[in-house]
């Protein structure tokens, strides 16, 4: 399985209630989605950063994902361009059990 973070840095412009609402707003978009395991949102008010990260099944589905018109689509929904890294995941808990892969 693949990880991939994708922080969104602010300056003085990070609105939480703005962010906070996109991560709201976003869950029927990925429900069912081929390949995503997982997706979480996050928020930092002291770093002024948003935060997802996602769990997928493999880093080619990360790929097919993670396009440039997505990150085109992303940065005008957010206000700023994002960063993306990414890392293996041969472990995943999830409610009690956990995947090795």
């Amino acid at each position: 399985m693949t990880g991939v973070f994708v922080t969104f840095r602010y300056g003085d412009n990070f609105d939480e209630g703005a962010v906070r609402k996109i991560a709201e707003t976003a869950r029927a978009r990925f429900e069912g989605m081929p390949g995503l395991r997982s997706k979480a949102f996050t928020l930092s008010s002291g770093k002024r950063e948003a935060r997802n990260f996602y769990v997928w099944e493999s880093e080619d589905a990360a790929k097919a994902f993670f396009t440039d018109e997505l990150l085109e689509r992303v940065t005008g929904l957010y206000g700023v361009r994002p960063t993306l890294s990414s890392c293996r995941l041969p472990l995943w808990w999830r409610m009690y059990k956990y995947d090795v892969v």
